[in-house]
């Protein structure tokens, strides 16, 4: 998993991880009480919340990290796959309204040193 940041506009919006490998990306969430930050799954098209012990927000990206849709998962729920989506962002349900996420808003990936 690697740390950093994700920007929209040179300002950072939250603290990131980026899941790398396929285990990463499978496990996601999974068991954890609360998220403060956002993961970034890449090579994904559809996410679940079975398992996750928190409404999520999720937003579908294109491979410039451009977002193409946006909704809200409750708990042991799954998304329709996103065809045109290359990458999945996963937040505590609420952060993307906090954030004033939008439709067509292009994000960046900064990784900590």
């Amino acid at each position: 998993m690697q740390a950093g940041w994700v920007l929209r506009d040179g300002q950072v919006l939250a603290a990131a991880d980026l899941a790398g490998s396929f285990g990463e990306r499978a496990r996601g969430l999974l068991g954890k009480k609360t998220y403060d930050g956002v993961m970034i799954l890449p090579r994904t098209r559809s996410v679940h919340s079975f398992g996750v012990r928190f409404p999520l927000d999720v937003a579908f990206l294109d491979k410039e990290m451009k977002v193409l849709a946006m909704v809200r998962l409750a708990r042991w729920r799954i998304t329709m796959p996103r065809l045109r989506a290359n990458q999945v962002l996963e937040a505590k349900a609420g952060s993307f309204d906090r954030w004033g996420l939008g439709l067509g808003d292009r994000l960046e990936f900064r990784p900590t040193p």
